[in-house]
């Protein structure tokens, strides 16, 4: 999908969600050109991300080989409409959208003859790190893709991704209850939360596993873009059903309680777990997930009085500090400023050390030095580099010269330029340097 006169890729509306980030994450590969109707902010992010821009969608596609549509669904098949028709000769087509009837009949429609078209549909957002392990949901038309689609595979394929190819009519069934009756659901329990008044912070007090797991889950739907969940439930006509469905069998088990129907209210919940028929898998997953936070909030309680950095699941947002206190919902954190941070404990991730510290480098200031140590002559720069870099506040470590002239023809003298978060530090890192041989100029 790589061959070197078949990398301009054009992007409609590539400066936000799923289309900016296939831009930031594809221009290692492809010279990459997006679109968007505001000028301004599209120069802005076209230059942030390094890639081109053009504010005229037609322009933009005149010597594209791929040209992906990233605009919102209910503007998908309208923009399609407009810009397919001028795709240049042996060129692909392609969307991001998630419903797939539509778009894939007007992507057949519109664009030429002598160009191909394949719909599809990555089932992940904006916020995953890379394609590793993602879903991505083919729904080629017969006849028009045999040219692009093994490529488009191959290169799916060498990224790890795994591939669904099916039809559009069964992708938009299918995404009616992975998406529409999944949202549907979350953001009716988010709404009945705050129609009986209920102080969420207070009921994580009273909470078990299972609860926990379940605010985190629809705090992640409505945390999110509301308009493209309006989208999805208007434009995939699927999803009527599948709410109305849920509606009645929620009035129908209701009234199985109203009435004390034990007996029919018990068989629904067997005749539905054997349906699932997933009970080993799925009490496998939640274990795992509810184990995870369990040992997310050990590991903190082990930490108190330490320096750890935790990042938030919504905002990206990073903080570093020490930690103060942990209780079984939330955790303290001082920062250098000594402000103290209280955080839900299922909000954020712990960082690594190495993560810790590429933060620091990005944020904090760092403090440089140089230091000239005699050492045996016998001893290798490369050696002596990961020595150094082994001393716990070092930073980052560079031998600026190196003196073979020094003493004796048993020594060298080598000058190192270093550097730490804190100037404190630089008594321990000489102390250090001596313990293990060396003589300090």
């Amino acid at each position: 999908m790589t061959r070197e006169n078949e990398k301009k890729m054009t992007i409609i509306g590539g400066t936000r969600g799923l289309g900016r980030w296939l831009a930031e994450h594809l221009k290692e590969k492809y010279d990459i050109t997006i679109t968007s109707r505001n000028k301004s902010t599209g120069t802005e992010i076209a230059q942030e991300i390094g890639v081109n821009y053009n504010c005229n969608n037609i322009e933009a596609i005149q010597d594209a080989k791929i040209i992906i549509f990233s605009v919102p669904i209910e503007s998908m098949v309208k923009t399609i409409e407009e810009v397919a028709p001028y795709a240049p000769k042996g060129s692909v087509l392609m969307d991001v959208a998630s419903i797939k009837s539509e778009v894939s009949d007007a992507l057949e429609k519109f664009a030429p003859e002598d160009t191909e078209i394949v719909p599809s549909h990555p089932m992940f957002g904006p916020r995953v790190p890379n394609l590793k392990k993602q879903i991505i949901v083919l729904t080629p038309v017969q006849g028009r893709s045999n040219n692009w689609l093994p490529r488009i595979k191959e290169f799916l394929i060498e990224n790890k991704c795994e591939i669904v190819e099916t039809t559009p009519e069964e992708h938009d069934k299918y995404m009616s209850i992975v998406q529409g009756l999944t949202h549907f659901s979350f953001i009716s329990l988010a709404a009945t939360i705050k129609k009986l008044n209920i102080n969420v912070k207070k009921s994580r007090n009273f909470s078990s596993p299972v609860y926990s797991l379940m605010l985190d889950m629809v705090g992640r739907i409505v945390y999110q873009n509301p308009y493209l969940y309006y989208s999805i439930q208007k434009n995939n006509h699927e999803t009527e059903n599948a709410r109305q469905t849920l509606i009645d069998e929620s009035i129908y088990i209701s009234n199985l309680i109203k009435n004390e129907d034990e007996e029919d209210f018990v068989k629904i919940i067997v005749e539905s777990a054997k349906h699932l028929n997933d009970e080993k898998e799925s009490l496998k997953r939640s274990d795992l997930a509810i184990n995870m936070i369990n040992r997310k909030i050990n590991l903190l309680k082990k930490s108190v009085g330490k320096e750890m950095g935790l990042k938030h699941h919504f905002t990206n947002e990073v903080y570093v500090g020490i930690i103060s206190d942990v209780k079984s919902k939330s955790v303290a954190l001082r920062t250098s400023e000594d402000n103290v941070i209280d955080l839900d404990i299922s909000n954020v991730d712990i960082l690594s050390d190495e993560d810790i510290q590429e933060w620091k480098k990005n944020n904090i200031n760092l403090e440089y030095f140089d230091l000239s140590v005699l050492f045996p002559r016998k001893c290798d720069d490369e050696f002596l580099i990961k020595m150094f870099k082994n001393i716990e506040p070092v930073i980052d470590v560079e031998i600026i010269d190196r003196d073979d002239n020094q003493v004796n023809d048993s020594f060298s003298c080598f000058t190192f330029h270093y550097s730490l978060f804190d100037v404190k530090d630089k008594d321990y890192v000489e102390q250090y340097v001596e313990s293990v041989g060396g003589s300090i100029l």
